[in-house]
């Protein structure tokens, strides 16, 4: 770590300068807006240079990134609030995306995947393991019967990624005209619902 900077006051560990980074970052998103937030920005609110950023994060979607992942528990904290009455998979997948499609545009952090503009950030941001981690504690948080339809525990992972995946190609690639609510609906049941039915008992 190094020893100058940091306005006198040098982090303990390499642990505590990420997160001072992330911070800094955090308070650079809130005053500046995403796409207005660089890396010369983080450094001087931080009274670092911008070696010592990307020493920590080689790219800015890697910073964005993880100032998004600080928002995600709260976010799924609404989002499991908001879908407590839900009671079929079916139900649970198509109402998750609709809910992620009105959220999280303002959603200050979660949706700094989208706003910051990086399709590497975005794919990133997807499909990592902390992002289906998150995507799938928020279904397993669902009063559904997920093994009536055959989904494991295991296989909430998967499902969560899924899910993920369309909710930013539908907000990264909107229809013109865009969709009503409803219309997101009748899509998913179409087309993800006979995935997601109830199968008959099997002997």
């Amino acid at each position: 770590m190094r020893t100058r900077g940091w306005q006198g006051d040098l982090p303990r560990d390499e642990s505590e300068a990420r997160d001072r980074i992330v911070a800094a970052a955090t308070r650079c998103v809130d005053r500046l807006g995403p796409k207005k937030t660089n890396i010369a920005a983080v450094a001087t609110e931080l009274g670092v240079t911008r070696q010592t950023v990307y020493r920590y994060f080689p790219t800015l979607p890697d910073l964005l990134a993880a100032v998004a992942e600080t928002g995600a528990e709260q976010f799924l904290v609404r989002m499991g609030e908001h879908l407590a009455a839900v009671t079929t998979p079916e139900e649970a997948v198509t109402e998750s995306i609709v809910f992620a499609l009105n959220a999280i545009p303002s959603e200050p952090y979660i949706g700094l995947l989208l706003q910051a503009g990086a399709n590497d950030m975005m794919g990133r941001g997807v499909t990592s393991a902390i992002g289906m981690s998150y995507g799938a504690q928020m279904l397993g948080r669902m009063p559904v019967d997920w093994s009536s339809v055959g989904v494991a525990e295991d296989d909430l992972e998967p499902l969560a990624e899924i899910i993920m995946r369309l909710v930013f190609s539908f907000m990264e690639y909107p229809v013109d005209p865009p969709r009503t609510d409803d219309e997101v609906r009748l899509l998913v049941r179409r087309w993800l619902g006979p995935a997601l039915a109830r199968r008959p008992f099997e002997t």
